[in-house]
């Protein structure tokens, strides 16, 4: 077990961010207190050799203008709320807009541009990120207090769990945006990673990227991954759904409930394979599909480079009541976990 720590920066308010080492010999992750962000995730390929497999920034100050939210946590609500309102119990409420006429990933300063405090795990190769959100910060109602664990596991994963609780009832919906190429961050392009996916149905979008409220059934279209195939497949699809975006940037819902694995995917040139256990019902597949550039000092990254996993409720559930519900109600405590295992 190893946890070790240095000085990643220093904010321009003057204080100091920190890099956490997590490893357990044969998994590595480094994340900094800023934002939550992973800077590292480092396992083996097939020939033994030490492969970063996430995309990112070189520096502290990159990071400070992280446009696309590289490998941050999302808050106070991951994904889109429509128009910016919701309502709980008669009352609406109108929080941040930054994404067009909508909020997005929790509004115009989420959880992604904070400083977190850092509480090292005894034992573990851990650490325990916390933060306060006053009520009314970005509009949402509720004192909620955050934390977030990320862990290296014996099982070659990186486990990420949050847990919240507000002294008012709320809306809650905390993810990790990390981008991943399972080849190595300077695999290129996406299109040979094989994916295999418990996902029987996905919410189709909008122009605006917003779900309609319909929930269709992935057989017969792109979006269909109940058995293995490669993501170049769907993403240079003709499909409207995908060549709107210029490939996938929606939610899949996913099959079963409680903690369980629901995907697997493969890189095909590292050989690495990458599972991924949530207890969450849904996941925001991100295909890098507007990424311009990410660089972490010796290579830099664009379009369908990488691809995300934002395990979720569903974006703008807050707005349809036939959705699974993002509803944190006072004294209630919502928890969330999610695991990148390597096999």
């Amino acid at each position: 077990m190893s946890v070790s720590k240095i000085k990643y920066g220093t904010m321009p308010d003057g204080r100091d961010v920190y890099e956490y080492i997590l490893s357990n010999g044969n998994v590595t992750a480094q994340v900094i207190n800023y934002g939550g962000i992973i800077t590292k995730l480092i396992t083996k390929d097939k020939n033994g050799n030490d492969t970063d497999v996430i995309l990112g920034r070189a520096n502290l100050d990159e990071f400070l203008d992280n446009d696309g939210y590289l490998n941050a946590a999302i808050g106070r609500f991951a994904n889109r709320i429509a128009k910016c309102k919701f309502d709980i119990n008669g009352t609406t409420y109108t929080v941040g807009q930054n994404d067009g006429n909508n909020s997005l990933h929790g509004g115009v300063v989420g959880f992604d541009k904070k400083l977190w405090d850092v509480t090292e795990v005894a034992g573990e190769d851990a650490v325990i990120m916390s933060i306060t959100s006053p009520d009314g910060e970005e509009g949402f109602p509720g004192t909620i207090e955050v934390k977030i664990k990320y862990s290296v596991t014996p099982q070659n994963g990186l486990k990420i769990e949050y847990w919240a609780t507000s002294d008012k009832d709320t809306v809650c919906n905390l993810t990790n945006h990390a981008y991943f190429n399972i080849n190595g961050y300077k695999g290129g392009k996406i299109y040979g990673h094989k994916l295999q996916m418990d996902s029987s149905f996905f919410t189709p979008n909008t122009d605006e990227c917003m779900p309609t409220g319909e929930v269709l059934s992935v057989k017969g279209t792109p979006f269909d991954f109940t058995t293995e195939k490669t993501m170049g497949e769907g993403i240079k699809s003709e499909y409207p759904q995908v060549k709107m975006f210029g490939g996938f940037d929606h939610n899949f819902v996913l099959d079963g409930f409680g903690f369980r694995k629901v995907l697997t995917v493969k890189g095909d040139i590292s050989g690495i394979t990458m599972e991924m256990l949530t207890n969450q019902p849904g996941v925001q597949i991100y295909t890098s599909n507007m990424l311009e550039s990410a660089n972490k000092g010796d290579y830099e990254n664009s379009v369908h480079d990488g691809f995300c996993l934002e395990t979720q409720v569903f974006p703008d559930c807050v707005n349809f009541s036939h959705f699974p519900s993002a509803l944190l109600k006072k004294g209630d405590e919502y928890y969330h976990v999610t695991e990148y295992r390597f096999v």
